[in-house]
């Protein structure tokens, strides 16, 4: 009997075709699914007869409460290798492998600058200006060239993000908290002195921080009110590190100048949510990640898993997870083949 295999939140209907998922079809039925289940009562009496979940970075949250009602599951796959909702501890409880695959950090550094650069011409009012018969040019651009791009964090985005800026001409500082001046030296950056010193003093402002106990809120409505009027600031990075309604306060009150967004407190976000209206902001439906490439890493390793898996040798395993001990796990002595393809289906 196969295996049943899911995958979540797959929009764009490309997970089968992104992949070439043949060598674990003769063992696997991949079922993908293009809508996103809201609440984990949808999500478990979905996933109630299926052995294999393939998941989205951070999207889906995996709590034990979860992992509990999900008897059939025996392995866990999510894109990247950094996941922070998933209860490692459950899934190990319950004997859930869970795995992860690589992925890159270009995409997210070509939207940070598609939201900047957007943001600075307002390229979405003038656009739909002349799309709809409205005035021809009706805002004056930011210049980049000789402005202040302030970054919090110079990890591998951070870093890039600041190579961009600098062949724009532009005047790089970052902060974090554990950031040295070698490594601002190295990646040819001044490093601010303080976080307060660099949001007061910076034209754009761009997050690019692990969300974690100390980073989560890093900027609320205090540090949110140093901004200059004509700033702006960008988060491709996670929706906790910024206060969202000091955010939407400062939007609508006109504090600074705009906000290109990418990550939300909730996703997909709700109909009615109030950052679907605000004013002087840019926002994408968490599109950092979303790319050609990237999909196709995500999705070709996620066969790689299953196919390790199935093999009884899991790679790229996540949180300390061992190997599941479920009545119906394939002996450790099988080794998957390539066959003809079969049915993948796709509900809508």
């Amino acid at each position: 009997m196969r295996l049943r295999c899911a995958v979540l939140d797959d929009f764009q209907d490309v997970a089968t075709t992104l992949a070439d998922w043949t060598p674990v079809q003769d063992r696997t039925e991949v079922v993908s699914f293009t809508d996103h289940f809201a609440s984990e009562d949808e999500l478990a009496s979905a996933l109630a007869d299926f052995d294999i979940v393939v998941t989205l970075r951070e999207r889906v949250p995996f709590p034990a409460s979860l992992l509990d009602r999900l008897p059939r599951l025996k392995l866990l796959i999510a894109s990247g290798m950094r996941n922070s909702v998933i209860d490692y501890a459950a899934a190990e409880r319950n004997g859930v492998t869970v795995c992860g695959t690589k992925s890159t950090s270009t995409p997210p550094v070509e939207l940070t600058w598609a939201l900047l650069l957007g943001l600075a011409r307002s390229l979405v009012t003038e656009s739909n200006a002349l799309r709809s018969g409205g005035p021809w040019q009706s805002t004056v651009g930011a210049d980049l060239h000789g402005r202040r791009l302030g970054l919090l964090g110079l990890g591998k985005i951070g870093s890039k993000v600041a190579q961009v800026g600098l062949a724009f001409g532009m005047e790089v500082t970052a902060w974090s908290h554990h950031l040295t001046k070698e490594r601002a030296d190295e990646v040819g950056v001044q490093l601010a002195s303080t976080k307060d010193e660099l949001l007061a003093t910076s034209d754009f402002v761009s997050l690019h921080l692990v969300l974690s106990d100390r980073t989560r809120g890093i900027l609320g409505a205090p540090e949110l009110a140093l901004l200059r009027p004509t700033a702006y600031l960008v988060n491709t990075s996670r929706a906790g590190l910024v206060d969202q309604d000091a955010l939407l306060a400062a939007l609508h009150e006109g504090r600074i100048a705009g906000a290109g967004v990418d990550v939300f407190d909730v996703e997909p976000l709700p109909a009615d949510h109030p950052m679907r209206t605000a004013p002087r902001l840019l926002a994408t439906p968490h599109l950092g990640y979303v790319s050609g490439n990237n999909y196709r890493t995500y999705y070709g390793h996620a066969v790689e898993d299953i196919e390790a898996y199935l093999a009884g040798a899991p790679v790229r395993r996540l949180g300390g997870s061992r190997c599941a001990t479920r009545p119906g796990r394939p002996p450790a002595s099988y080794t998957p083949k390539t066959r003809n393809p079969t049915h993948l289906e796709n509900p809508r």
